[in-house]
């Protein structure tokens, strides 16, 4: 009989359990065996030798991602246009706390420059207008003097053709008081033009006092609140509309003849927004 053979059959389990015991450091034995060579070839084969880097023993640094440029802020026009003018008011607060020759030289050239920008912009404006006749207001309302008479003459007779209908739908009604200076210019005034254009004008007096120029004048009795005029104010004239049963208050206070017939003729015939 063998030594091995001699064992006793009680050993047997004893010797499993060292075994399966010895078993997990076994493989990590193995696994340091085989990490080792491999670690000792590398070194062996790129350290021991220096071969470099074309054959992969240093490895590349790996570049940076390219990174994509920015573009510029764009500056608006409006940006650019303060910073001028932040620029403009800054030199000039310089030159009058430190009114050195070249601060005070500095705002005169940037002032120029600035001056001779506003002149350039002027000149392109006045030659655009004249080139469209869609921007240039004064075919509408002239300004130049051989124009402006002509314009005026036309708006005259325009202003009286009106004028010479009005009778047919619309009345005065003329507010004065006896104790009122601005009554004593404005009545005669009122009866010119309404004897001129037929127009009939019932005169009311606010305080009962008579007018030299409107003898069968009435005393109010609540007329200006239901045409909602202001209380008081004298004197006051409103048009009166017989086809849309509504008052047209036109002003208070002294009016020339012009301006009253003017006052009539737009609040009649023209639109808000059509004469301008």
């Amino acid at each position: 009989m063998t030594r091995r053979q001699s064992l006793p059959m009680l050993a047997l389990p004893a010797l499993a359990m060292i075994l399966a015991a010895l078993l997990p450091v076994r493989a990590a034995a193995q696994e340091a065996r085989q990490a080792k060579p491999a670690a000792s070839a590398d070194s062996l084969y790129c350290e021991q030798r220096r071969l470099g880097y074309w054959f992969y023993c240093v490895k590349p640094v790996p570049a940076d991602e390219p990174q994509m440029a920015q573009p510029p802020a764009q500056v608006t026009a409006t940006q650019e246009l303060d910073a001028v003018t932040g620029e403009l008011r800054e030199l000039k607060a310089r030159a009058i706390l430190y009114p050195t020759p070249e601060n005070v030289t500095a705002y005169i050239r940037f002032q120029r420059a600035q001056l001779d920008r506003a002149s350039l912009f002027s000149d392109v404006w006045q030659r655009a207008i004249w080139q469209d006749p869609e921007l240039d207001y004064t075919l509408e309302r002239p300004v130049g003097a051989l124009a402006k008479k002509q314009w005026q003459d036309a708006r005259a007779a325009d202003r009286d053709a009106v004028m010479a209908r009005l009778s047919e739908r619309y009345g005065l009604f003329y507010f004065f008081a006896q104790t009122c200076g601005a009554c004593e210019v404005m009545s005669p005034i009122v009866r010119s033009v309404a004897d001129r254009w037929h127009i009939t004008v019932r005169a009311i007096s606010t305080d009962g006092g008579p007018s030299r120029h409107f003898p069968d004048y009435k005393v109010e009795s609540g007329q200006r609140p239901r045409m909602g005029l202001e209380p008081g104010i004298t004197p006051a004239l409103v048009l009166w509309d017989s086809v849309a049963r509504r008052p047209i208050p036109i002003g208070y206070g002294v009016l020339s003849a012009d301006e009253l017939q003017d006052r009539i003729y737009l609040l009649t015939s023209k639109e808000a927004g059509h004469d301008y």
